[in-house]
């Protein structure tokens, strides 16, 4: 087998399919308590979840020895196995710390510290590329052919730009594999919580995105969150950012969707109801909303705009009833409202609204 212009050997071999049963696992699971965490339940659900780090650890010691010709491979894998690692031993200990809710969102940040680590390993690793699916299409056999079969480019996967990733202002990009510049693509603007980045909040898209076929970008806020109140430096990033996609790739100037999660969501809002917009569809996740927003909102700009409302039943943040008042509000102003109440959603992404919001979009 040959992988990263290196031959792996079948101790390497061996390696491989000892550790990546328990390493995928192991990140998987860091999703589950992403999307369940509520600060109520937190010890419940730790238990749930059970110690799926324990397997990986017994494995992580077989990368130490590996040769510097499988470099590529081995950090790749070793990077991934050891965020994992460190999130639950996070997780864990996040309870005693002062600051506990803050410390849990942190252990949770090297969930998406692992996927980045793993997808370059995607091509060369059946298993590896499975797991960047949609769990309904991992047995697509058309699907799993037209990304094997998809040339290597500069133009597509997973691509930073605007500054160091993550950075404020900066900006990430996932184009999939398969893409073709005859096609118009859809493409979703997913914009994080207050207290992220757009290089992590991009693993909250890219299964879906690589599954069903869209371009996802995930901004970073200009300053410390997204421009909720006073001066607005993000929309016109958004704008720029927004330019730059059209110039690199074909994109379907009729599905354009900004969303995003927390203050994310709020800035969809904000800046998706602002009469110049470019974005056709807006999709909202977990969000503050005033009814004054849609009072202040051009009245022409709301006319059978389409906005997909996405909330938790059990949000501890901004409560249901924010929510409900938005699709009343919004409704009442003229927009084409799609209304989404999670019952066991707390105040987090929830990962199973992603495929029906590209429903919603029109993406097939």
């Amino acid at each position: 087998m040959k992988r990263a212009g290196a031959f792996v050997e079948d101790r390497e071999l061996d390696d491989i399919v000892a550790l990546l049963p328990p390493l995928l696992q192991a990140v998987d699971r860091l999703g589950f308590v992403a999307r369940h965490f509520d600060p109520p339940q937190f010890g419940e659900l730790m238990a749930a979840v059970g110690e799926p780090d324990a397997a990986l650890a017994a494995e992580r010691p077989r990368l130490d020895a590996w040769p510097a010709a499988m470099a590529p491979v081995g950090t790749a894998l070793a990077t991934a196995a050891d965020a994992a690692l460190a999130a639950y031993a996070e997780l864990r200990a996040a309870p005693d710390q002062e600051d506990g809710l803050a410390a849990v969102f942190r252990a949770l940040r090297h969930g998406p510290r692992a996927q980045e680590a793993l997808y370059p390993l995607a091509r060369g690793l059946p298993p590896v590329g499975r797991f960047f699916l949609d769990p309904d299409r991992r047995d697509d056999a058309d699907l799993v052919k037209r990304l094997a079969e998809a040339p290597e480019s500069e133009v597509t996967g997973v691509i930073h730009g605007g500054g160091e990733p993550g950075a404020r202002g900066a900006f990430s990009i996932y184009v999939p594999e398969y893409y073709d510049a005859a096609l118009a693509w859809p493409v979703v603007f997913a914009l994080h919580g207050g207290s992220g980045n757009g290089r992590a909040f991009l693993w909250s898209w890219v299964r879906e995105a690589r599954s069903r076929g869209a371009i996802v970008v995930a901004p970073t806020a200009v300053g410390r969150t997204w421009a909720i109140q006073g001066g607005d430096a993000d929309t016109p990033n958004l704008h720029r950012i927004l330019d730059l996609v059209r110039t690199h790739w074909s994109v379907d100037e009729t599905r354009l969707l900004l969303g995003g999660m927390s203050d994310g969501g709020t800035f969809s809002y904000v800046s998706g109801l602002e009469p110049g917009s470019p974005f056709t569809h807006l999709a909202p996740t977990s969000a503050a909303f005033h009814p004054v927003m849609a009072s202040y909102a051009d009245r022409d700009r709301l006319q059978g705009l389409p906005i997909h409302i996405t909330h938790g039943a059990l949000d501890w943040m901004f409560d249901v009833g924010m929510a409900r008042e938005a699709a009343t509000a919004l409704q009442a102003a003229g927009a084409a409202v799609t209304y989404l109440e999670i019952p066991d959603l707390a105040h987090t992404w929830p990962r199973e609204a992603n495929n029906p919001v590209l429903d919603w979009l029109g993406v097939a």
